[in-house]
């Protein structure tokens, strides 16, 4: 007896996801040439499922619908089925999911569209049941309904396609605009994010609540721009609120993908890679201003998360953790009193659940999501302790809970290595490791880059968007490129080998010759070489992961000052003049291009240090740098017995035989300081 009943063509695939479905009695075939072509000799629509390997509702309706004999003989005789994982290919994700939330006002996974035999989309939706329920009709009667209109109403499908695809085209035909930025949209864009602040539980809107790190990190830099305390606010709230509340991992690090409530209580209990590389920046953003114990805290619990859970032998970071476990969402993660008392001593179980909100009756389907209640002076009086004592005894009960749910069967993970993603952990490691001295965190951000540039580059020198178990696949997208230059960028400042920052020039002049719109300015998602769509996209939308288009701002301003090229700056300011009238009413949906409008209009600071970087002398002057939170400072150093290879070292030597700093802004350099103390008044 074979081990499965059914095997369909997604058995080839590499994509965790897509392997989950390859024995569904669905006939599924992944996206290509072979699927669309034989829809067109078979003149039948395509079913197209787009999801990832962490979503919980996709695992649902595999469950109820893609499992299900009769459910999947209907799909199979009337349909083309396709499935894509979203991570794989965000081109194809991007285009549908616009024609979903253009067709039902929402959005979200698994996605459901149905599509012409050419690509292009006429009906679509996102999670359906089985059978009529929420509101929403069953998953077969959307399939009988989808075929018949197919066949019986042709013409009018066929407009409704063509109506959809032309409004999909829109974003390539946006235009940069002569146009002079102001500071005006900044402020602008942060009274928009002021009307929308949660100011008792923080964040933006009401639930589900997503963390936003683009745009908390746009709102740190709008503190240091204006100094103004309720927009420190803003930050602040949203940062305490997350660490101390359920969408952060109490027990091992790291943040789960959002809340559904209001109050940062229940999450939806997957883990992304990309989440946490940005919310590892905001935290230690967030500490350089405040110096607060809690973010410092975060910061370093979420490394140690990463570095233990999301890192692969060779160096590459994966991509996801599951949301489920044994079949249950947030099974691992979740507490019964008695669970604890079983680990711990009856004082310091009575402690840990006073403190972690822990009730007989719970606050999640009868157990509890831990969340920080009470804080440690209120529990130091109850328990008659001293504060010092209840943190150390708190520490204490969180690492023997934590060797206590490892014995747990843990959520699944996707082990697939993203360019992209990986690009985002890399500059977090690298910023955050050299600013904390954490030489692991660092030393791991190296390994990854080195990964991606041995075993995910293509023989001419382009990237690969993917790479999993020994093999690399799919041409890498805009976002690819400019994220894992971006992390380059970031790996030269902290370590100062120029092979990184070498690198990141080579590709970004491959980012340019496959991406770049030279007429209109800014970039498109998909390269020169990539396969025909039904359009050709770009994307400036900042969701959970920052658009190609913010990220190549981004790097452009950054290589600008590091290389001496202005006509990058200038390039950077075409991408922002493209999208500038939605900037400032729109502006949580542009938190990390808002940061490179700030960019453009804040001083050009270039910061040279010349000197041994293993002498104490030029160490300090570069902590006293590292120390702050300067967005839009780079650094570059030269060891006085070598050349400058960089414009920005050009000229610059010891100081009296001294390790020295050299702080230029807007073209105009500053004498040199060789003490920590004058190198702060400058940069103060």
């Amino acid at each position: 007896m074979p081990e499965h009943a059914h095997t369909n063509r997604l058995a080839g695939e590499t994509s965790p996801y897509l392997l989950q479905h390859a024995h569904n009695p669905v006939d599924w075939h992944p996206w290509g040439e072979e699927a669309l072509r034989i829809a067109r000799e078979q003149d039948k629509p395509i079913f197209l499922s787009i999801g990832y390997s962490a979503c919980h509702w996709c695992h649902v309706m595999e469950r109820e619908s893609f499992e299900n004999e009769a459910t999947a003989a209907l799909m199979n005789e009337l349909f083309v089925n396709i499935k894509v994982d979203r991570e794989e290919r965000p081109d194809l994700d991007a285009i549908y999911m616009e024609a979903v939330q253009a067709m039902t006002g929402q959005g979200g996974w698994p996605m459901s569209v149905f599509l012409m035999p050419d690509g292009r989309p006429f009906y679509g939706g996102t999670y359906f049941p089985p059978e009529p329920r929420y509101n929403m009709p069953g998953f077969p009667q959307v399939l009988r309904s989808v075929a018949d209109a197919y066949r019986q109403r042709r013409d009018q499908v066929d407009e409704q396609a063509e109506r959809l695809t032309e409004m999909l085209g829109q974003s390539a035909a946006l235009q940069s605009k002569s146009s002079d930025l102001s500071q005006a949209l900044l402020d602008e864009a942060v009274a928009h994010m002021q009307q929308r602040f949660d100011e008792e539980h923080g964040g933006f809107g009401h639930q589900p609540k997503f963390p936003q790190p683009m745009s908390l990190d746009f709102i740190l830099t709008q503190y240091l721009r204006t100094r103004d305390l309720d927009t420190l606010y803003m930050a602040e709230r949203t940062l305490e609120q997350m660490a101390l509340g359920g969408i952060y991992d109490q027990l091992g690090g790291g943040f789960h993908r959002y809340s559904v409530d209001a109050i940062w209580l229940t999450p939806h209990f997957e883990k992304m890679l990309y989440d946490n590389s940005q919310l590892l920046r905001t935290y230690l953003h967030a500490w350089q201003i405040t110096a607060r114990p809690l973010y410092r805290r975060i910061v370093d619990e979420t490394i140690a998360y990463v570095l233990s859970e999301m890192t692969a032998p060779d160096g590459g970071f994966y991509s996801t953790q599951d949301a489920d476990s044994e079949g249950e969402e947030g099974k691992f993660f979740v507490w019964t009193p008695e669970e604890i008392d079983a680990a711990l001593d009856d004082q310091a179980a009575a402690l840990f659940k006073a403190h972690y909100g822990v009730t007989q009756h719970g606050n999640f389907e009868g157990r509890n999501i831990l969340y920080a209640s009470r804080n440690a002076d209120s529990l130091a009086q109850e328990f008659g302790m001293e504060p010092d004592a209840v943190e150390r005894t708190l520490g204490e009960t969180r690492r023997t809970l934590f060797d206590r749910r490892e014995q747990r069967v843990k959520p699944a993970r996707d082990e697939k290595v993203l360019t992209e993603w990986n690009g985002l952990m890399i500059h977090a490691l690298a910023e955050c490791g050299v600013t904390l001295g954490n030489a692991p965190a660092l030393a791991a951000a190296e390994r990854a880059a080195g990964f991606i540039l041995a075993r995910m580059s293509q023989p001419d020198g382009r990237l690969y968007r993917t790479f999993k178990d020994g093999r690399a696949r799919l041409n890498a997208y805009l976002e690819d490129y400019a994220a894992f230059v971006r992390g380059l960028i970031a790996l030269y400042e902290a370590t100062f080998d120029l092979r990184w920052l070498g690198e990141a020039s080579r590709l970004t002049r491959i980012m340019f010759e496959q991406f770049h719109d030279a007429e209109r300015g800014s970039f498109y998602q998909t390269g020169a070489s990539h396969e025909d769509l039904v359009v050709r996209r770009k994307d400036f939308i900042d969701s959970a992961i920052p658009s190609g288009n913010s990220l190549a701002a981004e790097c452009l301003i950054r290589l600008a000052a590091l290389l001496g090229q202005d006509e990058y700056r200038s390039e950077a300011a075409r991408i922002v003049l493209t999208v500038k009238d939605a900037l400032g009413p729109q502006s949580l949906a542009f938190g990390r291009l808002l940061c490179s409008v700030d960019a453009l209009l804040s001083p050009s600071r270039e910061i040279a240090i010349v000197g041994d970087p293993a002498d104490p002398a030029a160490q300090a002057l570069l902590h006293t740098v590292r120390s702050r939170f300067l967005p839009h400072a780079v650094v570059a150093l030269k060891h006085p017995d070598e050349e400058g290879l960089l414009p920005v070292l050009e000229s610059r030597t010891l100081v009296d035989g001294k390790p020295a700093a050299y702080v230029c802004e807007n073209y105009a350099c500053r004498l040199p300081v060789t003490t920590p103390e004058e190198l702060a008044e400058l940069l103060d």
